[in-house]
């Protein structure tokens, strides 16, 4: 049964409760809740780790500590007091009679499975045969899948136990100021609206960088890569605020129509506008396989069948030990159609950028004469705002909607399946592995993307 969207779920349960995710996101994001939005309800630990609740607290100290909050504060004391605690295994229905118990009167849970994928169906069914999964929302942390067959499995595993209505695929990015700004500066402001499109954009750049490696992380790492990890997901979402038409109406889900529709325009990719890359040194982090192919690089050029944006490529590009840590948006309009100066050399065109990581900006690239007699110009960027990183933490604010039933944020099942629909034909070993240097702009094979007419806009630190 579907719940209304007013109803503001009365108790929070989190599955993994001692694993690093919990750790370094779900404590936090709890604390702010509680001290910036009055967070009171049952706060319920689960995980197989044998900890008394007094533990568990312990666990709630160090988390914070080590993110940077107060534990002398009021609402560090108010969180522990909020919190329960239950172990055991997950195939074990004890430990869910359990849980049912912990609920007490709750009517409307929050349920958030911060788990691998492939004890969702164990957890969902025994949630669903103790009770604890009636009128109950469900929050499930990426990956959704592996391809979009897994991810289909996976969805009707899910729906079995709970309406789509009430199930929150969380991604963390779509929670950051910066990319919420993208779709707020678009239409918010009538002037860009004429500008975007086919008629004045001459092609848009992604580019997500980290300036390190898969450091710890190499057998997961090793068993995703930069397409599943970030491209299907992370990247295509920032495609769609940047090319999604306005959403229409007043119901919560407009906004995710029209990110589903572009989506499903996307033309999926093939393996002549994909390039993968894989540093020097990976196959020596730990965890790694021995002749690894997987990418810690890769770079797409992609097209949008619509009438808005028919011709115009979408380059996107993310990889590990690149120059920068930087996420960042160009979209590139056109030249005039006449060079009323004659300034027949090569130069750059006018650009709007939205800069989404480590500081947030907004910029105008246009091009503006020089002092002197001579009318000729230089390239300058106006920008027109520019903000510290700092911002309430995607999880606080993810966790918060999908306590009041707001699913804006979230991803649903066939924007999902949309994603894997982009990314399947490329997966795995399609393509070549290319080499590349370790604080370089990834392999040179990622240029011919462009072909001879376009070039890579690398970001700057700053």
């Amino acid at each position: 049964m579907a719940i209304p969207n007013q109803t503001h779920s009365d108790a929070f349960v989190f599955f993994g409760a001692s694993g690093d995710l919990a750790f370094k996101q779900i404590f936090p994001a709890l604390l702010g809740l509680v001290r910036d939005e009055g967070l009171d309800i049952p706060i319920i630990g689960v995980a197989r780790t044998q900890w008394s609740l007094d533990e568990f607290k312990k666990r709630a100290e160090e988390s914070v500590k080590t993110h940077g909050g107060d534990i002398k504060s009021d609402a560090f004391k108010k969180l522990l007091s909020l919190l329960h605690y239950v172990s055991g295994d997950y195939a074990d229905p004890k430990v869910f009679a359990q849980l049912r118990k912990e609920l007490g009167d709750a009517k409307c849970p929050l349920h958030y499975l911060a788990i691998p994928p492939f004890l969702f169906s164990e957890v969902a069914g025994q949630l669903a045969q103790s009770g604890c999964a009636e009128n109950a929302r469900l929050v499930v942390e990426k990956p959704f899948g592996r391809d979009r067959e897994s991810a289909d499995e996976l969805s009707q595993i899910l729906d079995k136990y709970f309406s789509e209505k009430n199930i929150f695929r969380i991604d963390h990015y779509l929670g950051k100021e910066p990319v919420q700004n993208i779709l707020y500066t678009r239409f918010a402001n009538s002037i860009f609206e004429p500008l975007w499109n086919r008629n004045y954009v001459r092609s848009i750049q992604i580019t997500m960088a980290e300036n390190f490696g898969v450091q710890d992380r190499g057998s997961f790492y090793d068993s995703a890569g930069a397409i599943r990890d970030v491209l299907q997901n992370h990247m295509l979402q920032i495609l769609a605020s940047l090319t999604m038409d306005p959403p229409t109406g007043q119901e919560h889900e407009a906004l995710r129509d029209r990110k589903a529709s572009l989506l499903k325009s996307v033309r999926p990719l093939d393996a002549n506008h994909i390039v993968r890359g894989q540093y020097k040194g990976y196959q020596g982090v730990p965890g790694v396989k021995p002749g690894s192919t997987v990418e810690t690089y890769a770079a797409a050029k992609l097209y949008i069948d619509s009438w808005r944006w028919e011709g115009v490529p979408i380059f996107i590009r993310t990889g590990k030990c690149l120059p920068v840590s930087v996420a960042e948006a160009v979209v590139e309009f056109k030249r005039p159609p006449r060079e009323t100066f004659g300034e027949i050399k090569a130069i750059g065109c006018g650009h709007m950028r939205f800069r989404i990581q480590p500081d947030v900006a907004i910029a105008l690239g246009t091009r503006v004469k020089v002092p002197g007699d001579r009318m000729i110009g230089d390239d300058v960027e106006l920008v027109l705002t520019r903000q510290p990183g700092v911002d309430r933490p995607p999880y606080q604010r993810l966790l918060g909607d999908a306590m009041e039933g707001i699913a804006d944020l979230f991803t649903r099942e066939d924007i999902v399946d949309a994603e894997w629909r982009i990314v399947g034909p490329i997966l795995d070993n399609v393509t070549p592995v290319y080499s590349y240097d370790q604080g370089t702009w990834g392999p040179s094979e990622a240029d011919q993307l462009f072909g001879a007419d376009g070039r890579w806009l690398n970001p700057s630190p700053k």
